[in-house]
C-alpha cells in the first residue's frame, strides 16, 4: 500500500481544551488532517492524529518487526529448538 506523506497542520492543545470541545478537535483530526497535541502542565503527552497516520505508523512498525524476524532467522545462533516448556521458563511465564 502506498503511502502519501502531507504537510499537515499541527497544533497543541490542553487536555482540558480537548474535553471541552472533543468533536471539534476529532473533526479537525478526520476531516481537516490536522495532528493535535495534547498537554498537560506544558508537558505533551500525547497525540490524536488522522487514521492515515496511524495506518503509516502501524506498516512502519510491521516491516520493522519483519525485517528483525528475518534478521533472526538468518543468524545461525538461532536454529537451535527449544522446548517449549523451556521456552515458557526463559521467558517467566
Amino acid at each position: 500500500m502506498a503511502y502519501v506523506l502531507y504537510n499537515m497542520a499541527m497544533s497543541e492543545r490542553r487536555i482540558s481544551e480537548a474535553r471541552e470541545s472533543f468533536s471539534t478537535t476529532i473533526n479537525r483530526v478526520a476531516f481537516g488532517r490536522e495532528r493535535v497535541v495534547l498537554t498537560r502542565h506544558g508537558k505533551r503527552v500525547a497525540a490524536v492524529v488522522p487514521i492515515e497516520d496511524l495506518d503509516l505508523l502501524e506498516s512502519l512498525e510491521d516491516a520493522n518487526d519483519l525485517d528483525e524476524v528475518r534478521a533472526a532467522l538468518a543468524d545461525p545462533a538461532n536454529h537451535e529448538r527449544i522446548d517449549w516448556e523451556e521456552l515458557k521458563a526463559r521467558l517467566a511465564l
